[in-house]
């Protein structure tokens, strides 16, 4: 018998779940029918029943008793805390990726940049918000910590109807636009601590409107 491919074990199988709870794929609230998992991600029951419980312990799906598995609803009060984790975890990377970026990464982050100010002047709001998540991967990449990584995965995947509702508020890209292209000024002037210090302004900010969302 042939070996299973990792996309069908239980981690693989978590790690696909997770990137579709992320897209958006998978609502908060929705129920995970594991009849319907199997079948979309062609693993047997006991693979993703093991899948939904490594989620589970994320904080990501939550398990009702008799009623199966959904996508755990994350309150304005929780989605500020995570926040507020993610202020210091994005914090670190930025800082490690200024010690690390290359010129090529530097070119790569210029003309993120330049793409964002393109989709925020044309209004293209959604392009906006896939290039803001490609930023902040990417930072992640360049610090290459790969526990802070993990952190990051988890809190994003916890936090993405919050994610999701900024992104669509009027007038939100262009009080972030100018946080992210701080970001990737201090990036490129290789400053480990401006690099923090504007990632952390920019989640500040995040705070800010999330407040202002629960108002």
């Amino acid at each position: 018998m042939s070996a299973s491919s990792p996309d069908t074990e239980p981690a693989g199988v978590a790690e696909r779940i997770r990137a579709a709870i992320l897209a958006g794929d998978f609502a908060p609230g929705q129920r995970l029918v594991e009849a319907e998992l199997c079948e979309l991600f062609h693993a047997t029951r006991g693979t993703i029943r093991a899948a939904l419980i490594d989620l589970t312990h994320e904080g990501i799906v939550e398990r009702i008793a008799n009623r199966g598995a959904r996508v755990r609803a994350v309150s304005i009060e929780e989605a500020i805390a995570i926040t507020e984790v993610r202020m210091v975890v994005e914090g670190l990377c930025a800082a490690k990726a200024a010690e690390r970026i290359t010129e090529a990464e530097i070119a790569e982050l210029r003309d993120l940049g330049r793409r964002m100010q393109d989709a925020v002047r044309t209004g293209e709001v959604m392009t906006y918000s896939q290039l803001n998540h490609t930023l902040h991967d990417r930072i992640r990449d360049i610090g290459a910590q790969p526990v802070a990584a993990e952190v990051l995965v988890n809190l994003r995947a916890r936090n993405v109807r919050h994610a999701f509702k900024l992104a669509l508020r009027p007038g939100r890209p262009q009080v972030s636009l100018p946080e992210h292209l701080a970001i990737i000024d201090e990036l490129c002037a290789r400053s480990p601590d401006g690099a923090e210090r504007a990632v952390r302004r920019h989640l500040a900010s995040v705070i800010t409107a999330l407040r202002d969302t629960a108002g």
